[in-house]
């Protein structure tokens, strides 16, 4: 038998990539030196066959790059854990992108380039030129961003270097790490989802990412989410609803990926499970939408307690391009279907979709994205300490109500009104006029209220005012419905609307005075309202009402009255204590004492020094009988400042009468003779001598002046004075004491020597 003899087989491939040994000799196809492996398995190997072997050569497979690198700063902005992120800041500046609406500005831009090359290669001075054009490219870009079309804002809302979701939470969170997966093998990079912290409070961050170039574009898929990165973001509000982190979205999608694989694997059902969840959801929600907003893919993400918008930024349920090509054939108009969806931010705000406007710089959010990222810091800062003080449920509540009062709106056509109540909250009336309480319920709820009042008698309960207060209102209302009731039986129900509507007019007219003729027609109506009521088929019902109301209204009258004499009782027991004490019997004793050893009978007779006394006594027990009051649950007035200012009066009258005295002297009244001479003889331009004379003359009369108050004792006086008010003030409980305070400047402005002041002649003056 013939052998087979074959030389070593060498394999050469990519076996890096993932293609085993045994794939490769499973596979028919391949061949070793030229002979098919079916051959191989069907020859007869002979001897030779025993040194047989199988070499292949792997080449070197390329490294994978993991985002931590080998040197970590531990210091670096977000974190540590921020080296996990793919996402790093672009090496290079991206070059500028001009949208067609802003290339008149570009001209401008050019010619202030030539003119400064021109000035650079010249020498010459042409900076007024150039502070001109500056001027008008600045004044022309405020005049384009404060009038831009809605077309014009969604392409800034589409600009190629508009900040991305990554961009904004790493200027505005101090730690963020990023969370991949959605726990059945897919990670998709176009929804990116993290934790993160703002002001030392963590956050559950999730939104669209869109590529910064083409290459991270292709990568983020345009920031179009298959459902694998709706199920990751819907994992993400679970893990952030389970452990009470708030949830940030920000939205910035043309719309879900509507590929054939992504309807297949369930976009329309990963979207709605999204919108269903979001909705019960514990914790606080924000929504900001800092692109574009497209449809399902947006909302996704966007069913929050609150939605802001970027200036610049739209949400829409189809893009304009489409909604023109659908209603006019044609993309061209995506103008005018921009103007007709009403997406921009302002709009948005009016409908009640958006809840806030966040401002952008001039130029865009591209122009300045530090800036814009601050602002939305601010924003959510601001939203986040608002729904951080609602309760769970209230919280709940907030959100669906903010989704329920949508839509139902069309253009020139009146809601209809069982619509327009299903969409607003449902006001509970406050009593149910369809069936009225009847007279057994009533009476039973009467006869309960009593046997309170009764035990609250008898015992130390107090009484039940609240009870008393709502048996009031509903027996009122009962009233009420009876009296209509009664008035419909009449057939009065039409003549009385026109009379409330006519008394409406007239009570809102300029003329308060009611007209004679209206006050005869209510006069008529009320006495044929009288005269018929007896004969109204509810008239027992409405007058055993009216008894049971009268019956409580006194009943809560009579328990006034029984509470405010127990009150009397414990004042007057309270002061009997104070008066009691031994302290103040001493002290009253004391005061008897002296006035019987002065024997005197009238107060005026008494001398000041024990005027003061007994002020200084009653002012002690006054004081200590307040706070026995206080203890009692009783406001106190404060104690009013009459003797203070009895006392100012005298001071005031002393000050007066001293300053009278010194300048009828005959020493000072000669020296201000003197010195009006002076004045005379020196005319309206005098000399140096007669100055040196004049303002000699004003020291000594002003020295004079303060001597003879000095001499007066009115410092000692005033200290005094001031030692009183600051006692009496703190006994008030610190009053401002405006009035005395105004009093006690006065009067020292009146004896401080230092601010004497001379004016012999009005409007004088001195060069």
């Amino acid at each position: 038998m013939a052998s087979l003899s074959h030389s070593p087989a060498t394999f050469t491939g990519y076996l890096a990539s993932g293609t085993s040994a045994s794939d490769l000799l499973r596979s028919s196809s391949n061949g070793v030196s030229g002979v098919p492996l079916k051959a191989l398995g069907k020859a007869r190997m002979g001897a030779g066959m025993r040194g047989f072997a199988v070499t292949a050569k792997v080449r070197k497979g390329k490294k994978h790059e993991y985002p931590w690198p080998d040197d970590a700063d531990p210091n670096v902005k977000g974190g540590v854990l921020s080296h996990l992120s793919h996402f790093k800041p672009l090496k290079e500046k991206p070059k500028p992108v001009t949208l067609d609406f802003e290339k008149p500005l570009m001209d401008l831009q050019r010619k202030i380039i030539d003119v400064q090359k021109m000035a650079n290669e010249t020498g010459l001075d042409f900076s007024d030129q150039i502070i001109s054009l500056e001027n008008k490219y600045q004044q022309a870009l405020k005049d384009l961003y404060k009038h831009l079309t809605p077309i014009q804002r969604v392409n800034i809302a589409r600009h190629p270097n508009r900040p991305t979701f990554l961009d904004h939470v790493s200027n505005i969170t101090e730690k963020f790490v990023e969370l991949h997966g959605d726990r059945a093998g897919y990670d998709d990079p176009a929804i990116v989802t993290g934790l993160g912290s703002i002001n030392g409070r963590s956050y559950m961050f999730m939104g669209h990412q869109k590529g910064r170039h083409t290459k991270e574009n292709i990568q983020r898929n345009f920031g179009m989410p298959t459902p694998h990165g709706y199920r990751k973001a819907l994992r993400m509000m679970y893990y952030a609803d389970h452990h009470g982190f708030p949830i940030i979205t920000f939205i910035d999608t043309p719309g879900a990926f509507a590929d054939l694989k992504s309807e297949e694997l369930g976009q329309g059902e990963a979207i709605a499970h999204n919108l269903r969840t979001m909705f019960g959801l514990k914790v606080p929600i924000v929504s900001i939408v800092i692109g574009e907003g497209g449809s399902g893919g947006a909302l996704a993400i966007g069913c929050a307690n609150k939605l802001l918008m970027l200036e610049n930024a739209v949400f829409y349920v189809a893009s304009p391009e489409a909604c023109a090509a659908i209603l006019w054939k044609t993309a061209k108009a995506s103008p005018k279907a921009a103007e007709k969806l009403r997406i921009t931010a302002g709009e948005l705000c009016k409908l009640q979709i958006a809840d806030g406007i966040i401002p952008e710089p001039l130029g865009g959010a591209h122009a300045d994205p530090y800036w814009t990222s601050q602002q939305i810091k601010t924003a959510i800062v601001d939203a986040m300490d608002e729904l951080t003080k609602m309760d769970t449920q209230e919280l709940l509540k907030h959100r669906n109500l903010k989704f329920r009062k949508l839509g139902g709106f069309q253009e020139g056509i009146p809601i209809d009104m069982k619509k327009k109540e299903n969409m607003k909250k449902k006001e509970e009336p406050i009593v149910q006029m369809s069936g009225k309480t009847s007279e057994l319920e009533l009476e039973g709820e009467v006869e309960r209220l009593k046997q309170k009042i009764l035990k609250a008698k008898d015992s130390s309960m107090e009484s039940p005012e609240l009870g008393l207060n709502e048996m009031i209102e509903k027996l009122k209302r009962e009233v009420d419905h009876e009296f209509s009731e009664a008035a419909k039986a009449m057939g009065l129900m039409e003549r009385l609307a026109m009379l409330r509507e006519e008394f409406g007019k007239a009570r809102n007219s300029k003329d308060q005075l009611m007209h004679p003729a209206l006050k005869d027609k209510i006069e008529k109506l009320k006495d044929e309202f009288n005269q018929g009521l007896p004969s109204a088929p509810n008239y027992a019902s409405l007058k055993y009402k009216l008894d049971m109301l009268k019956e409580i209204s006194k009943a809560k009258h009579l328990s006034e009255n029984d509470k405010t004499g127990t009150l009397k009782q414990e004042i007057n027991k309270k002061f009997k204590e104070v008066m009691d004490r031994s302290d103040v019997k001493e002290k009253i004793e004391a005061l008897k004492a002296e006035i019987e050893n002065l024997g005197v009978s009238r107060v005026g007779d008494l001398d000041q020094g024990l005027k003061e006394k007994i002020v200084q006594a009653k002012e002690k027990i006054e004081l200590e009988f307040a706070d026995v009051l206080k203890s009692l649950g009783l406001h106190v007035d404060p104690p009013s400042f009459s003797d203070i200012k009895v006392k100012i009066e005298e001071f005031n009258e002393k000050i007066s009468n001293g300053i009278e005295d010194v300048i009828n002297s005959s020493d000072l009244k000669n020296k201000i003779e003197l010195l009006k001479l002076e004045v005379a003889k020196a005319g309206k331009t005098p000399d140096l001598e007669s100055k040196g004379k004049i303002q000699t003359l004003e020291q000594q009369i002003k020295q004079s002046l303060a001597e003879a108050m000095n001499s007066l004792g009115l410092k000692e006086n005033h200290e005094k004075l001031k030692a009183e008010i600051s006692e009496a003030m703190e006994s008030s409980g610190g009053l401002d004491g405006s009035l005395v305070k105004e009093n006690l400047k006065e009067n020292s402005s009146k004896y401080d020597g230092s601010r004497i002041e001379i004016n012999l002649q009005a409007n004088r003056s001195f060069a």
